[in-house]
């Protein structure tokens, strides 16, 4: 065993002492709505864990955001631009920040 190494099994004991439960969920994808388009998350690594009736989702993965219709022609129509590509790349490279996109699009 490797000097501060820690046995899994030890730290499950010692969760399991203070009350607190770990379970891994197995999922193909998570999708979280939001207000400036949705967060998918594809191959995720999902661990419930429930600790004094609180219960916590962990995920991780591969992260994308998926841009809504909505914001798409909301910049399209403030900048003019109606090339919808050009569009949704503006919107990622602001990372979701519509009024960002609108003022990289207009520079």
């Amino acid at each position: 065993m490797i000097p501060g190494a820690v046995d899994p099994k030890k730290v499950e004991q010692m969760l399991k002492q203070l009350g607190m439960e770990m379970e891994e969920i197995k999922s193909t994808q998570v999708i979280i709505k939001s207000d400036t388009g949705d967060i998918i998350i594809d191959n995720p690594h999902v661990v419930k864990t429930t600790m004094r009736g609180q219960v916590i989702y962990q995920v991780s993965g591969n992260v994308r955001q998926q841009i809504s219709p909505e914001d798409i022609q909301l910049v399209m129509d403030q900048t003019g631009i109606r090339d919808e590509e050009k569009v949704k790349k503006a919107i990622e490279e602001a990372r979701g920040d519509i009024v960002e996109a609108i003022m990289r699009l207009r520079a």
